[in-house]
């Protein structure tokens, strides 16, 4: 992946802010940006003291489910919608790359209705900081989820409709429980990417930092740099319990490296080495095979133990950020800067089983529900797209907004969905709840 963030969050909010839409929105809609200082926080919660959310009543009365008062301005949603379609212009690290697969992709039926919109949150802005990962959101139940807004993990709870800070990278971090682990700790990390399940926190740094911090517990229990190579970015964070019992985290890291970290001794337990960066890794859920993409149009089939490449994935025709494992543990998804996200079963590898393609751009983050039922998969901005995965991922529900997103994820229960979308002036969180048909209930009402 890019490895400087400088420009590239100029290349993310150059042409397709919210704030953008019309010279002549009031001052009491314009947000704020990344890059600005810290001191903005408060300019921003002055703002959202005028700003409120729009719940699923609301949605059914004809709201706008971001709180955009189009009747206000010069275009209309249709007409935005359209323009953001003709001139979003998707990062490519191969030159069209994302041109003559049409031909390959599956078509889908839209008109899905898997979830239901519930609730967007605009007290909380969901950021990002590169604009090519997007795992920063991530729910631990259906109340429940961990975000990143600027250099603090915020907690939502969908319950009581409130926020508290479990992290703050802001200033100067060290371990607690484990002080040897790195005793000089971090500063102004610069959060790349987030990983949350069950009690563990886990986030990556622009420099390899990595810091673990229980939710449960006071403090950061571990801390540790991945590598102090120049290109050190940690890209993706997973999260998993191995056969022992005790959890274990895999980092995906820019230096070409895939690190396998025991929580329960603190320390390194493998390291396997690639021959390019490596975006996002995934582990079979028989612990046995990871699925590794990253800065290469094949991706990679790889024994978790050894490391050994299994077998090559051919297709995608640009670097893939996005990977999955369906519970089955037979299939998996991968997602590429081709706009496409293709679905494997590893018993059969010479093609995919289906390329899914998405509207504007490359499909950066990839998430299944735990009982295997639906995919999620995410542009860059303004869609996210839920596929049935009963039906051979022939119909979808499109979900539509306005704005980057920052990650997308499921409760484990399935319930909820969660998107984060980062915007300067439009930022939040949306929740959706997972349809259910309760017309049993009709006859008794």
């Amino acid at each position: 992946m890019s490895q400087y963030q400088g420009d590239e969050i100029d290349y993310m909010a150059d042409d397709y802010e919210m704030a953008d839409v019309d010279d002549d929105m009031d001052d009491e809609f314009r947000g704020r940006g990344m890059g600005d200082s810290e001191s903005d926080d408060d300019d921003y919660d002055q703002l959202n003291n005028k700003i409120t959310d729009t719940s699923a009543t609301q949605a059914r009365k004809g709201k706008d489910i971001q709180g955009i008062p189009w009747e206000r301005l010069s275009i209309t949603r249709e007409k935005y919608r359209q323009t953001r379609l003709e001139l979003y212009k998707n990062y490519e690290n191969i030159p069209q790359s994302g041109e003559g697969l049409e031909k390959e992709c599956k078509p889908t039926r839209k008109g899905g209705m898997y979830y239901e919109f519930q609730r967007n949150t605009r007290s909380v802005r969901s950021t990002i900081l590169h604009f090519q990962l997007r795992n920063l959101v991530w729910a631990t139940s259906k109340h429940d989820v961990y975000l990143m807004s600027l250099y603090s993990v915020i907690h939502w709870s969908a319950i009581n409709c409130n926020k508290s800070e479990v992290l703050n990278v802001s200033g100067h971090v060290t371990p607690c429980e484990h002080p040897g682990s790195l005793l000089e700790g971090f500063s102004q990390t610069q959060v790349s990417t987030l990983a949350v399940k069950d009690k563990l926190l886990v986030a990556g740094g622009f420099q390899g930092e990595l810091i673990c911090k229980y939710l449960d517990r006071p403090g950061v229990s571990f801390c540790t740099r991945t590598t102090y190579d120049d290109n050190a970015i940690t890209n993706a964070v997973e999260i998993y319990d191995s056969y022992s019992g005790a959890v274990h985290f895999l980092a995906s890291n820019n230096d070409c490296g895939v690190r396998d970290f025991d929580m329960e001794r603190f320390q390194l337990s493998k390291h396997f080495r690639f021959l390019w960066p490596v975006n996002h890794t995934s582990l079979s859920p028989d612990g046995k095979v990871l699925v590794i993409v990253g800065d290469d149009p094949e991706g990679l089939l790889v024994d978790s133990q050894s490391g050994k490449t299994i077998a090559n994935l051919v297709g995608h025709l640009d670097f893939s950020f996005a990977s999955a494992w369906h519970p089955d543990g037979r299939t998996f998804a991968t997602g590429n800067q081709d706009k496409t996200c293709r679905i494997w079963d590893a018993r059969n590898l010479s093609k995919s089983v289906a390329v899914l393609k998405g509207n504007l751009g490359a499909i950066r983050s990839i998430r299944f529900t735990s009982d295997g039922q639906f995919m999620a998969m995410a542009e860059p901005a303004d869609f996210v797209h839920v596929y049935d995965t009963r039906n051979g991922y022939d119909k979808q529900q499109e979900i539509d907004f306005f704005g980057e997103i920052s990650g997308v994820s499921f409760s484990p229960d399935t319930e909820s969905l969660f998107i984060g979308v980062w915007d300067r002036t439009y930022g939040s969180l949306l929740q959706y709840s997972r349809s259910r048909n309760y017309s049993y209930l009709d006859s008794l009402l």
